[in-house]
């Protein structure tokens, strides 16, 4: 036992000796070296070239054959100054880019089959160019196999695309990429954290998880935000917009009341021979029969010419005006009528007490009722 303890004090001993052998300072972790640069490639590095050949292949759509005859020259000079061959092949519709003796950057090969691919995918071929910087990048998203109905992809697509392609614009200035939308594929170009945001941006839009237009508010708002060295190290999601999905109601299924149970089967329906019987056409002979056929086309011949006749009659007729009474004027005649009356009656008054002081009469000065005869009082002597 006595020695079992000791050997494993040993080992504790020499593992902690050990410890933190290769924990030494290393000449690239100084804090003044960006690990994450991408330095221009020195042909230097790879004098001796490539030891294998290297070929990409890919299909393009025959309605491109055209534009990539005019432009396969400019195409083939730019792959020249890489030392990296190219053939366009009309007949299987296809091209291929291969390395050469004379190519010296080992991911040339990677980004002439990614121009390629943006020219297989209709990016113009000044666009498609850039590719073979080290700054650019490209990334070809597959949007035609997100959805399974064709009308919900085509109006989803239309979304990314906006009236007048105004949301694509957006999206090419808040993300910093080229974005082209062409049939079932959206194609990028620009930087690793751009094409990150891209890629999100358009399948959020066709799975409809997000509209674009909020991507691009809460793009952005990041924008801003970061501007400010004060909330560099701090969470900004209390700054950023929370968006809730609305969906639209949608119509409850009709749920279908059950009938009782019968074990006897629904009665057949009757046939087209039963029903030539019960009426007496299947005795008729073919003369009568086509007869009454053009019989029944022409009455509903003219059942449909009146309608039609109806229905252009309609527009010449005058609509009825309504006669709705104004109950706010009415109830104002009514006030006016009885504010007459009673001064009428006060005027009366006024007069028969003036009658009295010197003797005038009060009826010469009132106007009598229309249809009454005026009744003569007879003067007090």
């Amino acid at each position: 036992m006595a020695e079992t303890e000791k050997e494993v004090e040993e080992g504790q001993n020499l593992r902690q000796k050990h410890k933190g052998k290769h924990d030494k300072p290393k000449p690239w972790d100084d804090p003044s070296i960006d690990h994450w640069k991408v330095e221009k490639f020195d042909p230097s590095w790879n004098e001796g070239g490539m030891l294998e050949v290297s070929t990409f292949s890919t299909l393009f759509p025959q309605y491109r054959e055209k534009y990539l005859q005019e432009c396969w020259p400019v195409v083939r000079s730019a792959l020249k100054e890489y030392g990296v061959a190219c053939e366009l092949n009309l007949v299987d519709g296809s091209m291929t880019v291969s390395t050469t003796m004379k190519t010296r950057d080992p991911y040339i090969i990677v980004k002439a089959r990614d121009l390629i691919k943006l020219l297989s995918r209709s990016v113009p071929a000044p666009q498609a160019i850039k590719i073979l910087n080290d700054e650019m990048q490209c990334d070809i998203i597959k949007i035609g196999n997100l959805t399974r109905s064709k009308d919900k992809f085509a109006k989803r697509r239309q979304r990314l695309l906006g009236p007048n392609s105004s949301t694509l614009k957006a999206l090419e200035i808040v993300t910093g990429c080229y974005i082209l939308v062409q049939g079932n594929t959206v194609s990028a170009m620009g930087s690793f954290k751009g094409l990150k945001q891209v890629r999100r941006i358009v399948e959020d839009c066709i799975e409809n998880k997000m509209h674009p237009l909020y991507h691009i508010k809460i793009l952005m708002m990041k924008r801003e935000l970061a501007k400010d060295p004060s909330l560099a190290n701090e969470n900004w999601d209390r700054f950023l917009p929370k968006f809730k999905k609305k969906n639209v109601k949608q119509k409850k299924a009709k749920i279908k009341e059950k009938k009782a149970y019968t074990p006897f089967p629904p009665p057949q329906p009757p046939s087209k021979i039963d029903l030539q019987l019960e009426s007496g056409e299947y005795f008729l002979s073919e003369d009568k029969k086509s007869a009454k056929k053009w019989r029944e086309k022409q009455e509903k011949q003219a059942e449909k010419v009146f309608e039609n006749k109806r229905k252009r009659d309609a527009s010449f007729i005058p609509p009825e005006e309504p006669l709705e009474k104004d109950t706010h004027v009415a109830s104002n005649d009514k006030n006016d009528v009885a504010a007459v009356t009673e001064s009428l009656k006060k005027k009366v008054k006024e007069f028969g007490q003036q009658r009295s002081k010197e003797n005038i009469d009060a009826e010469e000065f009132i106007a009598a009722p229309a249809g009454k005869p005026k009744k003569k009082k007879s003067k007090s002597t």
